[in-house]
């Protein structure tokens, strides 16, 4: 076991209890509402992470990346779908991993892609927009039942309907995130019944998001649901209410390398590069800056926030931006930066070190990136 002070910084850190605490607390929730549960693995990006809340149990996952698919269906891993619409120039890939063994689905929303992959031996969910946010046919649109049946005389599996809730993220309310979720739901659900109407089984229905599997209510005739960085949580989650901030377990270790006293600045060597350009907490309620800090056993500085960024430096400040409120922060101080996002921090990074007992640093989990 190493001490954080043994570490290079920037580090970024992973609480192994949070970790295991949250999965628990998703997996209970998800199970007693009756869905599966589908881990996403692309904020985690790391088979050590999904082995150690998996166990012995090789899935049902879904990615972002198809190298995702490629590196978790390598480790044994059968059940992945595909979250983003399979764009022609990856078929054959995808098409490898299905001779390869695996059960790999994966998403169209236009006739144009239906036509490209329907002669792949392939499963596939049409997306559904439930929300406005991104992609997706409405539940309600014309061409829902016509990608099904151009997908079916290709000899593609139609193997029902999904949908992602991102606009959960942008609720201002916890009773905003559970009408989200009902919405969610009642999108999917008419969806596929339409296409059963049509003759067309489609026997998965598949919601996903945080926000919204954290506060769903009830998910009647929905078969599962995705959902990832639970397992991290962040700032943004916290911000609407999601977890509070002890729960996240992700944070980027940093040393204090300089000040600027009259302007109130700490320095240290954990810039963008360390915690992403994600801004995601600037419309919420409370805006973190570029992450809240805390001090080196995990306990929150009051009001201070990485203020700024370069691509290497982090400008720590009091977020009142009074120079007289910055705390006493001596060269070689050790602080943690809570993210705002965990997907965008995790991939600055190439491995985790892995908190235990004590604040302790127990293992290096190796992370991938790249498509």
């Amino acid at each position: 076991m190493k001490a954080l002070q043994d570490l290079e910084t920037p580090a970024l850190l992973l609480d192994r209890a949070k970790l295991e605490a949250n999965w628990r607390r998703m997996s209970a929730r998800i199970a007693a509402l009756g869905p599966a549960l589908r881990l996403h693995v692309k904020t985690a990006k790391s088979l050590e992470v999904v082995r150690r809340l998996h166990g012995a149990a090789r899935g049902p996952i879904c990615v972002s990346t198809l190298k995702e698919a490629e590196i978790f269906g390598a480790a044994g891993y059968r059940d992945i779908l595909y979250t983003v619409a399979l764009a022609p120039n990856k078929l054959a890939r995808a098409a490898a991993l299905v001779q390869g063994g695996m059960r790999l689905s994966v998403i169209v929303d236009n006739v144009e892609l239906a036509q490209a992959i329907a002669g792949a031996p392939l499963d596939v969910l049409i997306e559904i927009d439930s929300d406005g946010h991104r992609a997706g046919l409405k539940p309600d649109d014309s061409r829902l039942v016509q990608v099904a049946k151009v997908l079916a005389r290709g000899g593609a599996t139609v193997a029902g309907v999904m949908t992602h809730a991102g606009a959960s993220y942008n609720c201002a309310s916890t009773g905003e995130i559970r009408a989200m979720a009902a919405q969610e739901r009642d999108a999917v659900v008419h969806a596929a019944r339409r296409l059963r109407d049509a003759g067309i089984a489609a026997p998965v229905v598949s919601v996903g998001s945080t926000p919204t599997a954290t506060f769903a209510d009830d998910l009647a005739g929905v078969t599962e649901v995705r959902a990832g960085v639970f397992v991290f949580f962040d700032l943004v989650m916290a911000g609407i209410d999601v977890c509070a901030a002890g729960d996240i377990a992700l944070s980027v270790l940093a040393t204090v390398i300089g000040h600027q006293a009259d302007k109130g600045w700490a320095l240290t060597d954990a810039g963008w590069m360390a915690m992403s350009r994600d801004r995601g907490t600037a419309k919420q309620k409370v805006d973190q800056g570029y992450g809240l800090v805390c001090d080196v056993a995990g306990n929150p500085i009051e009001g201070l926030i990485v203020a700024d960024a370069n691509q290497e430096h982090g400008i720590v400040a009091h977020r009142s931006g009074d120079p007289r409120r910055l705390p006493e922060l001596p060269v070689g101080t050790l602080l943690r930066i809570l993210p705002n996002h965990a997907c965008a921090t995790g991939a600055q990074h190439e491995r985790y070190q892995v908190l235990g007992a004590a604040g302790r640093v127990e293992a290096a989990w190796e992370r991938f990136s790249g498509w």
